[in-house]
């Protein structure tokens, strides 16, 4: 867990945040231990930006790998930030609800599963 924060937390050095000035770092883990690290990039228009969480799991994904384990979700200023319901939801689609979910504030890290975060998520069986 602890070498996953510090990548996320790495992450959030590559952040593009002209606007909001709250850098965001995630960090993905896939079945077979290889982790995908991503950050949040701002847009001027705000409904373009794109998520930490998101652009770790597009990078994963784009690497061929279906399967998640864990994510790490941090903050430059280290505020227990959660993934958004917007980033939830994209989670959902691609992992299961024990995906874990880590965050970190002043007193450390804490813990979650996916579906504790968004219990009752939208999906693809509601479609059919």
């Amino acid at each position: 867990m602890h070498e996953l924060m510090a990548a996320a937390r790495e992450a959030t050095s590559q952040a593009y945040v002209p606007y909001s000035e709250y850098p965001v770092g995630a960090a993905i883990e896939t079945a077979d231990g290889s982790v995908f690290t991503g950050t949040n990039m701002e847009v001027s228009n705000f409904s373009n930006s794109l998520h930490a969480e998101e652009v770790a799991l597009v990078r994963a994904r784009m690497a061929g790998h279906e399967t998640f384990s864990r994510i790490a979700v941090t903050s430059e200023k280290r505020d227990g930030v959660t993934p958004c319901g917007m980033c939830r939801q994209t989670l959902a689609e691609f992992a299961d609800p024990e995906l874990t979910v880590f965050t970190e504030d002043d007193d450390g890290v804490t813990e979650y599963s996916l579906g504790e975060l968004l219990p009752h998520a939208f999906s693809n069986e509601l479609l059919d």
